[in-house]
């Protein structure tokens, strides 16, 4: 009987908001048994924080684990994040929640700093998605999560640089499939998937998995 996960804040904020999403996640992550995985769309490392502790428990020293973001530190884009504020009745928990914040946690540092533990596996990468991909080697990762920059182009531009994930029978994962402020996501999604004779699987009312047939 598989251990029951759980998708732990770390005092942060994720995209996955849900507590039942981010289990989810962390589930169809295991059921792939993924020994390299890349995540586009950092924000402040939760994901890649519960992702690292999976893939360590499933594979002990033996895993790789990509993060890309562009770690924007500008109060505009702040402003453009639609997450949740966090308020705790333990008036302990809002100080340090407020000192987290303080820190940056929207930093390539302070991301390093969640993954310490993990410090010879990760690699976190600073830049636009669309220009750090043509760099890695994807022919070495087996699972993708994307969840990065949700305009058409963007999705579209990655979708084709992670290609060869599929042709060598990983996953992709796409989060905010449905989202219905950002229909670019879906359509760049649905246009690379018959274009590519591709399986999408809809999951959980958001994720868009992608896989290949052989």
């Amino acid at each position: 009987m598989l251990d029951k996960l759980k998708y732990k804040k770390y005092w942060r904020k994720s995209s996955l908001k849900k507590k039942e999403d981010g289990i989810f996640f962390l589930e169809h992550v295991r059921s792939k048994k993924p020994k390299s995985f890349l995540e586009i769309g950092v924000f402040h490392g939760v994901s890649s924080r519960n992702v690292c502790d999976l893939l360590h428990k499933m594979n002990g020293e033996n895993f790789k684990y990509f993060g890309v973001d562009l770690f924007l530190t500008d109060s505009k884009e702040f402003e453009e994040e639609f997450v949740p504020n966090f308020k705790f009745s333990n008036p302990l928990k809002n100080i340090y929640y407020k000192y987290i914040v303080n820190l940056n946690p929207y930093s390539v540092k302070s991301v390093q700093k969640l993954l310490k533990k993990y410090k010879k596996n990760i690699n976190i990468i600073k830049g636009d998605s669309n220009n750090v991909l043509k760099n890695l080697n994807i022919n070495e990762i087996d699972y993708v999560f994307l969840d990065g920059g949700h305009k058409y182009e963007t999705v579209k531009k990655d979708l084709e640089l992670l290609t060869k994930v599929l042709e060598n029978k990983g996953t992709i994962l796409c989060d905010d499939y449905n989202l219905s402020y950002a229909p670019g996501v879906k359509k760049a999604i649905d246009e690379f998937v018959s274009v590519k004779k591709l399986n999408i699987r809809i999951l959980n009312a958001r994720f868009a998995e992608l896989t290949k047939s052989f």
